[in-house]
């Protein structure tokens, strides 16, 4: 790192966990950001403030008036804009070490599966039940770390499914592909401003601490959040031993 890094990055370098050599991982790191919307808008804040060296964020929507109660890194004059390309415009004004490439459209498994080949952790803020399931098959598929999250009215969730830890479940082994639940959006059901960013938050804070190899509790468990009683639940997910993706992975 040159000068001007050591002073940027100074308070987490006084962080004896993370310190130069972690914040050398953190630039040599690569995270893919599926979804730049109410999740992934503070997630992404966050990872390029912190110096993640590269962010490939997607996301075929285009900002839209409606969305800019919660999806901080979008502006009014970007209304009409691709939402990926809104936020590497937003980024690259808050930090130049962190190299952003725009995907400005719905990413399927085929997509997923070219674009997570290279990357280090997959942070899924995407608000459809499909593109969750992709996400967690090339995940399984590649070995790659999973950082789930979701949001709706006052209630959040996260979780972080690592199948390269012996014996990790999947987003599969938690929510089955042909179950019944339900995958209502937030235009329809309506979702607390802030709540986003607390979920999104704490997406970006575990995709960091993969990335520093540190440990990680939520491995394997479910963090639910109620912001009305401001509740935090923690939930093991276990492996299901006949999960259609993971079982002989």
């Amino acid at each position: 790192m040159d000068d001007r890094q050591l002073t940027r990055y100074s308070r987490h370098i006084l962080l004896p966990q993370i310190d130069i050599a972690g914040q050398q991982k953190l630039l040599a790191g690569a995270v893919l950001l599926i979804g730049a919307g109410g999740l992934g808008a503070p997630a992404a804040l966050y990872l390029a403030a912190a110096g993640v060296g590269r962010l490939v964020v997607c996301d075929g929507d285009t900002v839209d008036l409606t969305n800019l109660q919660r999806q901080v890194i979008h502006r009014e004059a970007g209304i009409g804009v691709n939402k990926a390309e809104s936020a590497r415009r937003a980024l690259a004004e808050i930090n130049p070490d962190c190299r952003v490439e725009a995907v400005p459209q719905r990413v399927a498994l085929d997509d997923l599966l070219r674009l997570a080949r290279d990357i280090d952790v997959v942070v899924d803020a995407s608000d459809n039940l499909p593109t969750r399931h992709a996400a967690n098959q090339v995940c399984v598929a590649l070995r790659k770390p999973l950082v789930s999250g979701a949001a709706i009215r006052f209630s959040g969730q996260v979780a972080v499914f690592d199948r390269r830890r012996p014996g990790g479940s999947c987003y599969e082994c938690l929510v089955a592909a042909d179950s019944e639940v339900g995958d209502d959006p937030c235009g329809t059901m309506g979702v607390f401003a802030p709540l986003t960013g607390v979920i999104g938050t704490l997406q970006a804070g575990e995709a960091l601490r993969l990335l520093l190899d540190l440990p990680d509790p939520l491995a394997g468990e479910l963090v639910l959040f109620d912001m009305l009683s401001m509740d935090w639940y923690r939930v093991p997910v276990p492996r299901n031993p006949r999960c259609p993706v993971c079982a002989n992975a």
